[in-house]
């Protein structure tokens, strides 16, 4: 009681623990559609940031270039002898109305030497203030770069100390309002943001739609697999726009069918099996049944009803083995072990043990086979393969119970054909790519001496096959039929 309390204790925390090791799966279409989420938010923000950085530094470096250039020009008007001050005074006129850039002239004692821009004296002083502030001790050339606060409003100024007409010590400045400039760039800012938003609106849907589109074809597939997997074998899976897709569902059809081949032969076999298992075991108990209470004491009756158990016993022992050679070999259990043997006395081994028929049953098999032909392949093997063809040509021979069997060097190829021909009703063509599949046999009536498994011409398929030997078969119905395998020469 112990021992399977402690199991029923341990079941649940290792099925929670194997729980909890299994990883959340998330659909198709949500990991596609929040990966194509994730890289448009991605681009997005990128291109978002690469604007907001570069806008504003360029507009402001823009701005400041431009102040620059209003100072220079000035200074050389200012510097240069021949030109009239009311020349100068129209310049800075032009800068105030054009650029919105206020120019200031002021002596060493901070008089404003030439008038400009409307300010009252108080405003002017303020102005002078902030240059003496941030420019220091006169120097001529020197030149002075700073912002400065005008109420609500911040100010780019360019001061530069100069000499008036080459003579008079001054100062002059360049201020420049940069509130508007800057709250311009945030405005684009915004709207940049604002499309930002909407291009990832934009990008969600098409995402989802996107993904939508990718992992549609792969639902209908695993929908079909379902319906597959429920043993629906007449499903179809569709091939979809994606090269991918389409090759995935071109397997998949292929596989099923496939799987339905098998299925087939597993339904076959269990039939044919079960007929050819239930009838020799019927036979063994009937006649055992009929020993123990009719012929026990009658020699000869007894001797005939016990063959027939043996005769059936090994009906079933050749259907076993028949069936445990071809899951073998299909396998891959037994791989051929080649070596040189000779083909030609094996051959004559394999007709030795039909010696029987001829002598009781009056069958005649006409052999034309040259002395001496070797090849290399696994000689056990090759020895089923020519038995099974021979045998199923004496099952299917006709009246005249005549067999042909020929082993001929082909000097060209370099290679030995074997070949047996049973003068029966022939093969139709509709059957000739099916004689050799598990358990296939002839609609046709047959004489059937030798009792058949319906695998013998699978095996031989199988073997060869294995060896890459070329085989087949020719047939005409009424002429009867020529199975033929090609060997190496060795």
């Amino acid at each position: 009681m112990s021992v399977i309390s402690s199991k029923s204790e341990r079941a649940p925390r290792d099925k929670r623990a194997k729980k909890s090791r299994i990883k959340r799966i998330n659909s198709t279409t949500t990991i596609l559609w929040r990966n194509f989420t994730f890289f448009a938010l991605g681009v997005i923000a990128v291109i978002a940031l690469v604007c907001y950085g570069i806008l504003g530094n360029a507009v402001m470096s823009q701005t400041k270039r431009r102040v620059r250039a209003v100072g220079e020009d000035m200074t050389k008007a200012i510097n240069d002898v021949r030109v009239p001050m009311d020349v100068i005074e129209k310049k800075i006129y032009e800068y105030s109305l054009m650029d919105g850039a206020d120019v200031f002239i002021f002596a060493a004692d901070g008089e404003l030497l030439i008038p400009s821009s409307g300010l009252t004296p108080e405003r002017v002083e303020e102005v002078y203030d902030s240059v003496k502030a941030n420019t220091g001790e006169w120097k001529e050339g020197k030149i002075n770069e700073f912002s400065t606060r005008d109420g609500k409003k911040t100010v780019f100024n360019y001061a530069v100390c100069i000499n008036l007409r080459g003579t008079e010590p001054c100062k002059m400045l360049v201020r420049f309002p940069v509130s508007h400039i800057a709250e311009s760039v945030r405005q684009i800012e915004l709207y940049v943001l604002l499309v930002a938003l909407a291009a990832f609106i934009v990008a969600f849907f098409i995402s989802y739609s996107l993904a939508n589109r990718l992992s549609r074809p792969i639902m209908d597939i695993s929908n079909t697999a379902q319906k597959l997997a429920a043993g629906n074998y007449d499903v179809q899976f569709n091939s979809a726009q994606y090269a991918e897709i389409a090759k995935l569902s071109d397997t998949l059809n292929y596989m099923k069918d496939e799987i339905k081949k098998s299925d087939d032969f597993r339904k076959e076999l269990v039939a044919n099996v079960s007929h050819d298992l239930k009838t020799p075991l019927t036979m063994i108990k009937a006649y055992a049944s009929m020993i123990k209470e009719i012929s026990g004491n009658d020699p000869e009756k007894r001797d005939k009803h016990l063959q027939v158990i043996i005769d059936e016993s090994d009906r079933l022992t050749g259907l076993v083995n028949d069936i445990l050679s071809t899951s073998k070999i299909s396998a891959g259990l037994e791989e051929p072990n080649k070596k040189v043997f000779n083909l030609t006395e094996l051959l004559y081994g394999v007709i030795n043990k039909f010696n029987y028929l001829q002598e009781t049953q009056g069958y005649s098999i006409m052999v034309d086979v040259e002395p001496n032909l070797y090849t290399l392949a696994d000689e056990g093997q090759i020895y089923q393969v020519v038995y099974n063809l021979v045998s199923n040509a004496v099952n299917y021979t006709g009246a005249d119970k005549t067999i042909y069997i020929s082993l001929k060097y082909n000097a060209e190829e370099k290679r030995v054909k074997f070949a047996v021909r049973d003068t029966g009703k022939g093969i139709a063509e509709e059957e000739l790519a099916h004689i050799w599949d598990r358990y296939y046999r002839s609609k046709d009536s047959h004489l059937r001496p030798v009792k058949g498994t319906g695998l013998g011409l699978n095996i031989v398929k199988v073997i060869l096959q294995k060896h890459s030997f070329a085989f087949g078969v020719t047939s005409k119905e009424g002429e009867g039929s020529v199975f033929f395998v090609d060997f190496p020469l060795a």
